[in-house]
């Protein structure tokens, strides 16, 4: 299906109408419509553009609204102040985009032209250690972005960059290898990821206790790094043994945040190892890079270190080690030659911002990046606690994320057990939605935050049913559902003749926002203009709600379908923009 025209950019063409009849010369000049709170509508290009022409602007637009055309969408068209336009759209318009919206499968979100292949780094764990509550923000950012950007026909090519290469599996390894039964199962059922986490944790303890007071342990275990990096058949079957059972742990926690992590997906630093050495081959003939006291570097003019001087980019260390940047620089040669990725996103934490910078920059030297490949970070900002301080337990330590998790579920079902009476739900279901809510109410408190800033993580507020929550989405959606139980024989259907109520209109114009807003936060990369968007939804559908009866007092027949279907379509709204959050909306709460 063709995509809908949204009403702002039918009155734009109305008003460019105007524009080129009223003045011939300025056919193309821009009216700047947008959303105000004096009227449906504003624009305010004229101003602009009687500057441009040296005329007065009130009667310019005087002039403008007088050449409009007779048409079925603009209301009244007010000048007011020095030249703005005041546009209030028909009723009917509004029904009637609606009901093109209503439709539709998609909701009248339209499919980017320009569509390419966009390669997404994120959910980064790191093998043989624990998730904290810093894994949380690239998960869940990452995985908005994989939804929002593949629902707007975007080739989405997921990427889990697992820190799975290194000096210290040099000591793991030695130690599983004069221990061997240390990651061994208590039985052959499956195992569960807290099994698996409890048996690294002391598999980790123990080798890094031994390497830090045994001279002869440590040289064994700095020999077997060596190993590792060569390829030594033996040592590297004990290093798949760490990144399995890290991987029973990974999906275990990936599958509490209610999120599809796929095997194929997950390429660590591992994955490039057999590139490394010709990244810094092309960089170094082609004079990206340049040797400096044995160490391969890449310099930058505008990036000095705390003494002033030039922080370089090492690609390779003097002792023909690799870093953080030969496997970085690989990855993405790697994705824009076999991946042809267009554009690659990396959400990573925004201290790391320097770093891939300085990758960007050498790989756009490079020529692997250019005018039709680009790279972004989705920077993030910090999780803090209540306090305002980097979250951490009573203890200092940080937070691990499964505890996090579990607690939020806990508050969570005892938020849905204190009604679950009222809505007659069943235990079963008590415990399904306890876990929808909970793990929703993380997710929406992280994503209703621009990335880039620190929010707090406060579980209190995040499950109240109150304000801008996840529950409150949910709960809106779950009301407009049980509507629908009591509806009887009537059903939605739109009936453009009639004249709505403000909280209708109201309710009816923000609902014309969805396709806009999910595009603007698909280019943008920004979840938090559709949580925005979706709350301010239920905000309008909760006033809507309370000033237009539904079913009781029972309005006349053509009002009630027009009100129910003002409240499938807000459901429909809710239930896809929340899908694309990764927030399941449950059909009883």
């Amino acid at each position: 299906m063709a995509s809908v025209p949204s009403l702002a950019s039918t009155v734009q063409q109305r008003l460019a109408d105007g524009l080129s009849a009223a003045l011939p010369d300025a056919a193309s000049a821009d009216p700047l419509l947008r959303r105000s709170d004096r009227a449906d509508f504003q624009a305010n290009g004229i101003l602009a553009l009687a500057k441009q022409l040296k005329g007065n602007p009130r009667e310019l637009a005087t002039k403008v609204v007088e050449a409009i055309p007779a048409n079925d969408v603009l209301k009244e068209i007010e000048v007011s102040g020095p030249g703005f336009l005041n546009i209030t759209v028909t009723d009917a318009a509004i029904i009637d985009t609606l009901a093109a919206r209503a439709a539709d499968a998609r909701l009248g979100v339209p499919f980017n032209e320009s569509a390419g292949t966009t390669v997404i780094d994120y959910a980064q764990p790191n093998v043989a250690k624990e998730m904290h509550v810093g894994h949380l923000r690239s998960a869940v950012i990452g995985a908005a972005m994989v939804e929002i950007l593949e629902f707007t026909g975007e080739t989405v090519v997921r990427r889990h960059h697992i820190g799975d290469w290194g000096t210290q599996f040099g000591m793991l390894i030695q130690f599983l290898m004069e221990h061997p039964h240390e990651l061994d199962h208590s039985s052959e059922a499956e195992v569960s990821g807290e099994e698996a986490m409890s048996n690294l944790n002391r598999l980790y303890k123990a080798s890094r206790a031994l390497f830090d007071s045994d001279e002869e342990f440590k040289t064994r275990a700095r020999a077997r790094v060596v190993d590792l990096q060569a390829g030594d058949e033996e040592t590297l079957a004990l290093w798949q043994r760490f990144v399995d059972e890290s991987k029973i742990y990974f999906y275990s926690v990936f599958d509490k945040l209610d999120m599809d992590i796929r095997d194929g997906d997950v390429v660590g630093e591992s994955g490039y190892n057999d590139m490394l050495t010709e990244t810094c081959r092309i960089l170094e003939e082609s004079g990206v890079a340049v040797r400096s006291e044995g160490a391969l570097c890449v310099f930058f003019d505008d990036v000095k270190g705390p003494d002033g001087n030039p922080t370089p980019l090492i690609v390779q260390k003097s002792d023909g080690g690799f870093g953080y940047a030969a496997t970085d620089l690989s990855a993405i040669r790697d994705r824009v030659q076999n991946l042809k990725a267009t554009s690659l996103l990396y959400v990573v934490d925004a201290r790391q911002s320097l770093h891939f910078k300085m990758v960007f920059e050498t790989a756009r030297r490079a020529g692997w990046l250019n005018d039709e490949v680009k790279a972004v970070q989705l920077a993030f900002g910090t999780v803090l606690g209540k306090d305002g301080k980097p979250f951490k337990t009573r203890e200092g330590e940080t937070v691990r994320l499964v505890d996090l998790l579990d607690e939020a579920v806990d508050r969570a079902t005892t938020v849905v057990r204190e009604k679950a009476e009222k809505v007659g739900l069943t235990e079963t279901e008590i415990v399904e939605n306890g876990q929808y809510v909970g793990i929703g109410a993380v997710k929406y408190a992280d994503l209703s935050t621009s990335a880039a800033r620190d929010y707090k993580f406060d579980l209190d507020q995040m499950v109240s049913l109150n304000g801008d929550t996840s529950v409150y989405l949910q709960y809106a959606y779950a009301r407009i559902k049980s509507i629908f139980g009591k509806a009887g024989d009537r059903t939605p259907v739109a009936h453009a003749e009639l004249e709505l109520a403000p909280a209708e209109r109201a309710l009816g114009l923000h609902l014309d926002r969805f396709a806009e807003t999910v595009t603007e936060a698909a280019v943008e990369y920004a979840p938090h203009k559709l949580t925005a968007y979706l709350y301010q939804l239920a905000s309008l559908y909760t006033t809507f709600y309370d000033q237009c009866p539904v079913i009781k007092p029972a309005p006349a027949q053509d009002i009630a379908e027009n009100r129910l279907f003002l409240c499938d379509l807000t459901a429909r709204t809710l239930h896809q923009g929340m899908a694309l959050l990764g927030i399941r909306t449950p059909e009883r709460l």
